[in-house]
């Protein structure tokens, strides 16, 4: 089990947890993105920089992703094809996406653009990241790993 990073958005925070959790777990820890990414010396941490376009990261992390395996993102679809393969897809606020509600956040997802390319204003995006989001994700984590490297 290895654990995909779908990084270019992630917030630097949640990418130090990981690298943490690497060290303390054996666990490998890829980050995806398509730009530079400053990564700690290890050879548990690896960065893998992929071409600019839609999708380019998020289409490789799909293509490595192996069953089991957990993979960072808040990126909808691409949790969806996580699911699909087999993996599991934690988002940096602390949720799991799983096969009972990633249906519903693909409608829901769908739906807003709909609106929004309609014309609708939406308002604000999400709230800040913040503490809270922070533990969640840090906990819901340790309890992964716990139960998945045994």
């Amino acid at each position: 089990m290895q654990i995909w990073v779908d990084a270019d958005a992630c917030p630097k925070v949640i990418k130090e947890i990981l690298f943490r959790a690497a060290e303390r777990t054996s666990t490998q820890v890829t980050l995806v993105a398509n730009q530079f990414l400053q990564t700690p010396k290890s050879k548990l941490i690896t960065c893998l920089r992929v071409e600019s376009g839609f999708d380019v990261a998020d289409n490789e992390i799909v293509k490595r992703c192996d069953e089991g395996d957990l993979v960072i993102t808040a990126d909808i679809p691409l949790a969806a094809e996580i699911i699909e393969k087999g993996g599991h897809a934690l988002n940096p606020r602390g949720e799991f996406y799983t096969e009972s509600n990633i249906r519903q956040r693909l409608n829901m997802r769908d739906f807003m653009e709909t609106m929004r390319s309609s014309g609708v204003e939406m308002g604000g995006g999400p709230p800040a990241f913040n503490q809270t989001d922070r533990r969640n994700f840090a906990n819901q984590l340790d309890q992964f790993l716990a139960k998945n490297r045994a």
